[in-house]
């Protein structure tokens, strides 16, 4: 695969009397911790500690303290500025002298055709009363007191039961439970378990026939029709709270006093998260009209360091939920390296995004100023009842608030703001 023309490499040779040199300053800081029979420490000749530790081993050291000191020289010498770590890789190293290359990644150059005008209209966004009155009985069931009732099962009620599961008529591991409160239409249960519990009566035995799925985890099951012997212990319903003062209070909304009221609000809440989601499809969408009209050669180590940063975003979310990455990807059958290559086409896109934007940006000349950054970390620290000074630590300092303001502005005029 040939270079993209913004990775650069630079040869730097250390030969001769220079290389000698080198080789004795390594033998000198090495010779001081080595143990030589006979000999003080510093005082042992050369060939003795050579033979000792490895000539190999001696030119590594001369290797590693070269890097050390003429790193950022090299660097600095090349005129070029790097947007990654530039690396260094050994291309030969013998008695005669060194050969290093110095990888230099600079900014790609991004040639966007167009990103105004591209005929892409943003979805409009309508609320219908019913979604916001399906929205209110939502409300209620989250504040629903669940109650004991009398009667048969019906699909929504909770049903306490004991179960025991027989394969073949032998009980199976894990099989078996005691005043199990399960909820009917909830779909925890093995397809066709919760249908059959409806119509059952308190204290009421029964047989449930079911049929393993066939991709079930446990190999003695997959695919197995067998038999519950289910037993209901009692029926549980939920009462929904009455559409009152009381239960507007209890959900914070001390401005509302009628049903309506609280429709028109949940309609409000309803559009405004339709028209966030419709914000983000339509930059999406920008974006990706934009990336298809323009030409940038990426660099192999602006994805891989986008990967990465996605995947400790995962690993973090993840362990919100109390799992490993390790753990994550055991349960799910895949590796890292599987997750990687999944997220890669996600991280492409962030990537050119992000040079788009930039890009932009610059032929706009959109800036922004010390004291537009300082307005805004003010703000933002206001919103996240933090110090200023805390909010700069963590979002990485004034210059990070002026890049994400510049981002900011960039996708407004796109979107023709």
């Amino acid at each position: 695969m040939s270079k993209a023309k913004n990775v650069h490499e630079i040869t730097l040779k250390v030969e001769g009397n220079e290389w000698e040199q080198e080789i004795e300053k390594a033998f000198k800081k090495v010779s001081q911790k080595i143990k030589v029979d006979g000999f003080r420490p510093g005082k042992a000749p050369r060939a003795m500690v050579e033979k000792k530790y490895g000539k190999e081993a001696l030119y590594m050291d001369a290797v590693d303290n070269i890097v050390q000191e003429r790193y950022t020289k090299v660097i600095l010498d090349s005129k070029l500025e790097p947007v990654v770590q530039p690396k260094v890789d050994i291309k030969s190293v013998s008695e005669k002298g060194v050969e290093l290359v110095f990888t230099i990644t600079t900014r790609p150059e991004v040639n966007i055709k167009k990103y105004k005008d591209l005929g892409i209209k943003k979805e409009e966004v309508k609320v219908t009363k019913k979604e916001a009155e399906e929205k209110v009985i939502e409300l209620q069931k989250q504040y629903a007191e669940i109650v004991i009732k009398e009667g048969k099962v019906e699909n929504g009620d909770t049903a306490v039961i004991d179960f025991e599961g027989f394969n073949d008529g032998v009980a199976f591991e894990g099989g078996k439970g005691a005043n199990y409160p399960l909820e009917i239409g909830s779909h925890t249960f093995i397809p066709g378990f919760e249908e059959q519990l409806v119509g059952m009566n308190k204290d009421e035995e029964k047989d449930i026939n079911v049929t393993f799925p066939k991709d079930y985890p446990s190999e003695e099951l997959k695919g197995k029709e067998v038999v519950f012997k289910v037993k209901v212990r009692e029926i549980k319903t939920k009462t929904l709270p009455e559409l009152n003062e009381e239960f507007f209070l209890d959900l914070g909304m001390e401005d509302v006093k009628t049903k309506d009221e609280l429709i028109e609000k949940m309609k409000e809440e309803i559009k405004a998260e339709k028209e966030y989601q419709a914000e983000n499809k339509y930059v999406d969408a920008l974006l990706d009209e934009i990336i298809k009209n323009t030409e940038v050669d990426l660099p192999e180590e602006f994805i891989e360091n986008e990967v990465h940063r996605m995947l400790h975003q995962f690993e973090d979310n993840i362990k919100m939920q109390g799992l490993t990455l390790e753990q994550y990807c055991e349960f799910i059958k895949t590796d890292i390296r599987s997750i990687e290559e999944q997220m890669k086409p996600e991280a492409i896109k962030r990537v050119k995004s992000r040079l788009i934007l930039e890009e932009i940006a610059g032929l706009e000349k959109i800036e922004i100023t010390n004291e537009e950054a300082e307005h805004e970390a003010e703000h933002m620290a206001t919103h996240y009842q933090m110090t200023k000074e805390e909010l700069l630590k963590a979002f990485g300092g004034l210059e990070m608030i002026k890049y994400d303001l510049q981002m900011r502005k960039t996708l407004e005029l796109i979107q023709g703001k």
